[in-house]
């Protein structure tokens, strides 16, 4: 369990020292705190797409107050209070992890920001995969319905753009 813990901290470190490096200083802690909420928001993203994938269940009734969504929230919201708000223990675990080798941190390092490009690449991929299912199936924006209807807007538009450039021209009086 302490070695999680030190890992999970690890990454707020490295999160925390590139925000404190970049050319504006200010408010590190917070902003580390949301890119690492971020990046567990998005992981839980991912593994829901694969769930809805590969169970082939719908997403057009998911709520943010289904327990299912609303339980990881809240789970993550308690997480990041007592781990960074709540205390100030990252900033112990910080100065810890600052006294590591340079080699040493250097790797873990390398470690970390391959974890977080992970998660990204992961996220997008899950979507990716959705989406050509959605189209294969033809549900949701590739539902024939939908893809009618934006057909029909897009012509409407395309009609009141050209009735614009006539009154423009001057093309309607004659």
């Amino acid at each position: 369990m302490k070695n999680i813990k030190s890992v999970y901290y690890y990454f707020f470190y490295k999160l925390y020292n590139h925000y404190e490096n970049n050319s504006t200083p200010w408010l590190s802690g917070f902003k580390a705190n949301i890119s690492l909420g971020a990046l567990e928001i998005w992981l839980i993203l991912s593994i829901s797409n694969y769930f809805v994938l590969i169970t082939g269940k719908s997403t057009d009734d998911l709520t943010i107050w289904q327990p299912s969504i609303f339980i990881p929230l809240v789970l993550l919201f308690l997480l990041h209070y007592f781990a960074f708000i709540n205390t100030d223990i990252w900033k112990e675990y910080n100065k810890e992890f600052s006294l590591l080798p340079k080699e040493k941190n250097r790797k873990n390092g390398i470690i970390t920001w391959s974890i977080i490009i992970l998660i990204i690449l992961n996220t997008i991929f899950s979507y990716y995969l959705l989406f050509s299912q959605a189209r294969k199936d033809q549900t949701g924006p590739y539902a024939p319905e939908f893809v009618a209807k934006k057909r029909r807007e897009d012509s409407l538009q395309k009609a009141q753009q050209i009735e614009n450039l006539k009154k423009i021209y001057g093309e309607d009086k004659k």
